[in-house]
Parts: structure tokens; C-alpha cells; sequence
């Protein structure tokens, strides 16, 4: 069995997971704490990838990726290499479409903080960066830890998105999904079912951590 495809799964997964926590812990936090009325449109925004098929979100990431789109004419000239059918490329375009898999476990675990404490914290004399890292952060493990998961999970198994704008370029965008899907199209079932199982058994480990932790089952603050 080819593990390239599965190792650059896992490289673009890890690395678009904790991309993503750094981006969605401070958006969900603006999200969970404004009073903003019209913030329903950013919200909107961010779990329209939730709705849109794969293909047309992909359609237009390679459009705005590409030589003459807004992002890929600036990488071009930045860089002196096109951005579309690379790994960046991958990275990008995932950060999108794994967007709303970080951000809404995060909202709705500082929407869950008893807002006493947050309250407490400001009487004390602790400001909103310090109140964050010391009450928010450590109350809102199981959240962080969830966003986490979820959007290596998603972005593990993905498929129209990688294939729009990464295209199937062996050892650069080929992705397991992709892999799975060249076995099957070429009738080699048994080794589409070798990487297919693997991809089954990683997702169900990576699920069951998520359950484990928002049951208590496991948890650094755990009283027991």
C-alpha cells in the first residue's frame, strides 16, 4: 500500500487544524460576546461552507486562487509561483471549508462560561487578554480540544475541495481521498479498500476522542 496519500493527508490536516484554532479562537470569541445585531451575517458567512456543495466552494477557491484571481495574482507576484495545484494551495482552500469545525465549538463553549466569573474577573482588576487566557481558556477545554479534532477530521477526508483546486499531482495534492477514489476508478477495489479501512479506523479514533472528552471521560481539569 502507497502511504504518500495518507501522510500528506495527515501533514495537510495537522496543519490547517491548528492554523485554524489560532484564527477561530479569537472570531468565535467576538462572535459569543457581541452585542453587534447584525453579526448574524458573519456567522452566516462562516458556516456557509456547511451548506455549499464541496465542488462549488472548491470552484470558486481555485478562482480566487488562481494566476488571474485577486489572492493568486498577489502570491504570484509575492512569490514568483503560482498558488493553485500546490500544497499552500490545499492549506488555503481547506482553511475555508474547515472553518465552521473550529469555530462553532468554540462559541458554544464561551457561550456556555457562566458569565459571573468573566464579571468576577474584571472586578478583580484582570483585563480582557489576561480574563481570556486565565478563566476562558482553561473553562473552555473540551471546546478547544473538540475545534481541534473536528477540523482534522474534516480536513482529512475531504475530496471535492482538494480536487478542484488541487487537481491529483502525485506526492504534492494527491490526498487519500483522491487516492482511494484513483483505485476505485481504476478497479483495484482491494487496495481502495486497504486505504479506505485505514481512513475508517483514523476517523473513528479521532471521533471517539471528541465524545470521550465532552463526556468527562477524559480531562485535565477532571475532578474525580
Amino acid at each position: 500500500m502507497n502511504l504518500d496519500s495518507l501522510f500528506l493527508s495527515l501533514r495537510l490536516a495537522a496543519t490547517v487544524a491548528i492554523l485554524l484554532l489560532v484564527i477561530a479562537m479569537p472570531l468565535a470569541y467576538w462572535l459569543a460576546f457581541s452585542r453587534w445585531r447584525g453579526k448574524f451575517f458573519l456567522e452566516s458567512i462562516v458556516a456557509l461552507p456547511l451548506v455549499l456543495p464541496p465542488t462549488v466552494l472548491g470552484f470558486y477557491a481555485l478562482i480566487a486562487l488562481g494566476p488571474r484571481g485577486p489572492i493568486g495574482q498577489v502570491w504570484q507576484s509575492l512569490f514568483g509561483h503560482r498558488l493553485a495545484f500546490t500544497f499552500t494551495g490545499l492549506v488555503l482552500a481547506s482553511l475555508v471549508y474547515s472553518l465552521p469545525f473550529a469555530v462553532q465549538p468554540l462559541i458554544a463553549s464561551f457561550e456556555s462560561l457562566d458569565r459571573r466569573l468573566l464579571d468576577a474577573s474584571s472586578v478583580l482588576g484582570a483585563g480582557r487578554v489576561r480574563t481570556f487566557l486565565r478563566v476562558i481558556l482553561p473553562l473552555s477545554w473540551s471546546g478547544l480540544v473538540t475545534a481541534l479534532v473536528l477540523s482534522f477530521a474534516h480536513t482529512l477526508g475531504e475530496f471535492g475541495v482538494v480536487l478542484m483546486v488541487g487537481g491529483n499531482l502525485p506526492g504534492i495534492t494527491r490526498t487519500v481521498s483522491i487516492d482511494i477514489y484513483d483505485r476505485a476508478q481504476a478497479l483495484d477495489y482491494s487496495g481502495a479498500h486497504h486505504v479506505a479501512l485505514l481512513l475508517l479506523l483514523i476517523s473513528f479514533v479521532v471521533l471517539s476522542l471528541v465524545y470521550a472528552i465532552n463526556r468527562r471521560v477524559w480531562s485535565p481539569w477532571t475532578v474525580r
